[in-house]
């Protein structure tokens, strides 16, 4: 997998978070399902408590980073920036962050 060469932060039973290499924000980390799904479209294939260990562990990794202010993102599909087309969730931090909408 893409992410096994990563700087990595921490990881669980499923999930991976490592550290963005074209970084958005002062702190930029992905949490990674090591389970693949093609994106956010496809979360129902996800167990609903597997679903919530993983928000569990977005939560748990920007903690662990000291990120009291952060936003979470997840682009679903091309349209929406979406690049990799492996389901992941974005954790961007440590400082300002402008305005989405």
């Amino acid at each position: 997998m893409l992410y096994r060469e990563a700087d990595h932060v921490a990881a669980v039973d499923g999930f991976v978070a490592i550290r963005d290499i074209n970084p958005q924000a002062e702190t930029h980390l992905l949490v990674i399902p090591e389970r693949h799904i093609s994106s956010f479209h496809e979360i129902a294939q996800f167990p609903a408590d597997e679903a919530k260990r993983m928000l569990d562990f977005v939560a748990e990794v920007a903690a662990q980073e000291v990120l009291t202010d952060y936003r979470v993102v997840v682009n679903a599909g091309a349209g929406a920036g979406q690049t990799i087309f492996h389901l992941h969730w974005h954790v961007l931090g440590g400082g300002r962050i402008g305005r989405m909408a």
